[in-house]
């Protein structure tokens, strides 16, 4: 079988490159609490559009540092007692989708809820207000500030926050709450269980945002992780800042985020994924403490997963 990264069993064991600032924990705890005292002003707007069986809404909440946040926002009609609901995360650059691919989950039973991630492809606000580079790139932007100026920090306590403000709802039971999403959404959905240990599943695919020196590493600093790059050829361009680089970016790298989760998870692979190398996803992965379930797909790169869509629609139904 070809194999663009290590074989299975090495990929099953292995741990990571990227280095764990030594304030990581406290960093975290720092950033929940700002996250716990920032008023959400939570405003569900009805949509144009709606469905016969479930009501439709523009969510919108105020994240840390002042940005308004965006999700769409679906429940079921005429259902009084608190029913599940699961959180959905777009890949990079994206934004939340159509409505009509979030009914099936109406359909069930559940409410549903899809971020807009600040600043990329739908109407959720970037605040601004970094130091640096914000030519391109999110997950760079605020290298050249302070660690807790780091956008992706703040888009991880959005994935928190918007789970918050879902399982705060009258409709919803908290204890049944799932995530889910594929690349950037998959980092998310981890970052989101991580971070708001009531998630109960959470179904990712190929996380990207993980295990950046072992992309830098594979020569794979391209494509999604292409600012990684253009960061070192602009900004640091002999490299004298490489271990004060990659270790500001282990505070935004879901590898050190993961042992945190007390979901259950299912987790997609495919083992020739050169977008996001599959190395750097089992670096987050094998960290898991609590159960994960694991599909791969030894043939595929970062694409769609034949079957995978209805295997995560069953674990998610489950809830």
């Amino acid at each position: 079988m070809p194999m663009l990264d290590m074989p299975l069993h090495e990929l099953k064991a292995y741990q990571g490159r990227n280095p764990r600032p030594a304030d990581y924990d406290a960093y975290w705890e720092a950033a929940l609490e700002e996250m716990r005292a920032t008023d959400p002003q939570v405003e569900l707007i009805p949509s144009e559009f709606q469905a016969p069986y479930a009501e439709c809404f523009d969510l919108y909440f105020t994240g840390v540092r002042g940005a308004r946040v965006h999700a769409k926002y679906i429940r079921p009609k005429g259902t009084a007692a608190p029913h599940p609901a699961v959180l959905q995360f777009h890949g990079y650059s994206g934004d939340s989708g159509d409505w009509q691919d979030k009914l099936q989950f109406a359909a069930l039973g559940f409410s549903y809820a899809a971020l807009d991630v600040r600043g990329q492809g739908g109407l959720s606000e970037d605040s601004g207000g970094h130091k640096g580079n914000t030519f391109q790139g999110h997950f760079i932007r605020g290298l050249d500030d302070a660690a807790d100026n780091l956008l992706m920090r703040h888009v991880f306590l959005d994935t928190a926050q918007l789970a918050a403000i879902v399982m705060g709802f009258e409709e919803v039971d908290e204890n049944r709450v799932g995530a889910t999403g594929w690349s950037q959404g998959g980092a998310l959905t981890i970052a989101c269980a991580a971070l708001e240990p009531r998630i109960k599943r959470a179904a990712t695919v190929y996380p990207f945002l993980s295990d950046y020196k072992r992309v830098w590493e594979m020569d794979l600093a391209k494509d999604a992780y292409g600012e990684l790059r253009e960061y070192f050829r602009k900004f640091d361009p002999q490299h004298k800042r490489e271990k004060e680089v990659f270790t500001k970016l282990g505070y935004v790298d879901i590898q050190h985020l993961a042992p945190r989760i007390r979901a259950e998870v299912l987790y997609g692979v495919g083992l020739m994924d050169s977008i996001c190398p599959p190395s750097t996803q089992f670096a987050a992965v094998n960290k898991i403490e609590s159960p994960v379930q694991t599909e791969v797909y030894p043939d595929f790169g970062h694409e769609g997963l034949p079957g995978l869509p209805d295997r995560i629609f069953q674990f998610l139904s489950e809830l």
